[in-house]
């Protein structure tokens, strides 16, 4: 569904790729915004069951929506065949990566992650010799712009992932907050996204790709450094609503210019591969860094017996983040400056689209 979602924006937005995007993520960012508090009411008062049954008429809506407003593009299409081999590589590849990562201490982790080298090896070599046929174009990190892009938005997907797992876990275990208060405290980093993405159209114009997406990326940084603080110094309310406010503001600048940059860097016939491959590497961003950083706390709160040694183990795992943040901030910093130069590529995609939308 995401990468769908994203190419038919990109085929409609044209030049207009980053504005259209920030404005289509403001549906999106209501779930940032009212799942913790959602999920925090369920978790206090039902089971947690009902975290997976909340998504069945949420679906049955969108497939309506769906059948009654998306155009139909069948002749935009060029029918291909699914690459077996490759899909038969990549996902148990990379499900037996997560789960070694998840088990490292262990022999069984340490075989599911010998399996997954091999597995993604022997993926590499087969997209090699299939190129445009496999099931992820290699060929598209030849360039230097859609690698950037791919890297920005790995670690952003993973950051933004870890985040949300380490500061609720934060707040309950070191903190001593219910669920239900959990969700509440998370509310401002949903805030702070929907303040953010409205005005990444107008920024990316005004100052490019490049410093919108670092400069996202060092706010990010700068509002997850205050968690350090507050993991062993204790909670403040006021610190943590200004950071998750903030944050939430940094992290809403990092993707739209890294997505439009991607986009604008291939031709218009390579456009479902180029949205289908950054999907995948955006979307192995987030269990990698949040399967890291929770193997990170539960080594360091496995020998933690007093309070100030679970402080101690949540004040590493924010470290690490921040690290990662760091890192998110070099990806960024590769980014083209100027968004004019895909521009022109770009507004070839717009036309016949745009013709279906308006029927």
């Amino acid at each position: 569904m995401a990468p769908m979602a994203q190419m038919m924006m990109a085929r409609t937005a044209g030049k207009h790729m980053a504005s259209v995007l920030g404005f289509a993520s403001m549906p999106i960012l209501l779930a940032p915004l009212l799942g913790p508090v959602i999920a925090g009411a369920i978790l206090q008062f039902t089971s947690w069951r009902w975290l997976f049954l909340i998504n069945l008429p949420v679906g049955a809506l969108a497939l309506v929506l769906a059948v009654l407003f998306l155009p139909n593009d069948r002749e935009e299409t060029k029918p291909r065949d699914l690459d077996l081999v490759g899909l038969a590589l990549l996902s148990p590849g990379l499900v037996l990566f997560l789960y070694g990562s998840d088990h490292i201490g262990d022999r069984a982790g340490l075989a599911a992650l010998a399996g997954s080298v091999l597995l993604l090896v022997a993926l590499f070599k087969w997209a090699t010799r299939k190129k445009e046929k496999a099931i992820i174009d290699l060929q598209l990190f030849t360039g230097k712009v859609f690698s950037a892009a791919a890297a920005t938005q790995f670690m952003a997907n993973g950051i933004s992932f870890a985040g949300q797992m380490l500061i609720p876990i934060f707040l309950i275990r070191a903190c001593g907050r219910s669920p239900s208060a959990t969700g509440l405290l998370l509310a401002p980093l949903g805030m702070g996204m929907m303040c953010g993405y409205p005005l990444v159209g107008a920024l990316t114009k005004r100052f490019g790709n490049r410093r919108v997406s670092a400069g996202g990326g060092l706010l990010a940084l700068a509002s997850t450094l205050p968690f350090v603080y507050l993991a062993s110094h204790g909670l403040v309310i006021a610190i943590l609503v200004c950071a998750l406010f903030l944050r939430g503001m940094g992290q809403s600048a990092v993707g739209t210019p890294s997505i439009t940059a991607a986009y604008s860097s291939v031709k218009r016939e390579d456009l479902p591969m180029a949205t289908t491959t950054l999907n995948i590497v955006m979307r192995i961003g987030g269990p990698t860094l949040t399967t890291i950083c929770a193997t990170f706390l539960g080594w360091r709160l496995e020998s933690a017996h007093s309070p100030d040694a679970v402080q101690g183990a949540f004040t590493a795992a924010f470290i690490l983040l921040c690290t990662f943040h760091g890192l998110l901030i070099a990806a960024a910093m590769r980014l083209p400056l100027s968004v004019e130069a895909g521009a022109k590529q770009t507004l070839a995609i717009a036309p016949t689209v745009l013709e279906s939308v308006s029927e």
